[in-house]
């Protein structure tokens, strides 16, 4: 009975974030912004790249223009090369598999 008491008395309430945690928070969206550009700037740095070595990586020239036409400029264009890499991967290992 002295052990339900006591429990009773704590304050088991949800903890007022720290300065540290409020201050994560409040950057999470300008660090998000920032990596959406930098992604964008090596993006752009694959146009370097010959037809060869794009298919090499799992991408063509179709790929680079689609993803900076499907993003707004805050958005990350990198997953949708990623999601076009791993489907064009995906297509050739079951092209591969029913041969």
């Amino acid at each position: 009975m002295l052990m339900t008491n006591r429990t009773t008395e704590l304050d088991c309430g949800k903890l007022a974030p720290t300065l540290f945690q409020r201050l994560v928070a409040g950057l999470a969206p300008l660090v998000s912004l920032f990596r959406g550009l930098r992604n964008r700037m090596e993006i752009n740095t694959l146009h370097d790249l010959n037809d060869s070595q794009l298919r090499d990586i799992g991408l063509s020239r179709a790929d680079l223009t689609s993803a900076f036409l499907a993003s707004t400029f805050f958005e990350d264009p990198s997953e949708h090369l990623t999601r076009s890499a791993r489907n064009r991967w995906r297509l050739q290992l079951f092209r591969s598999y029913n041969e």
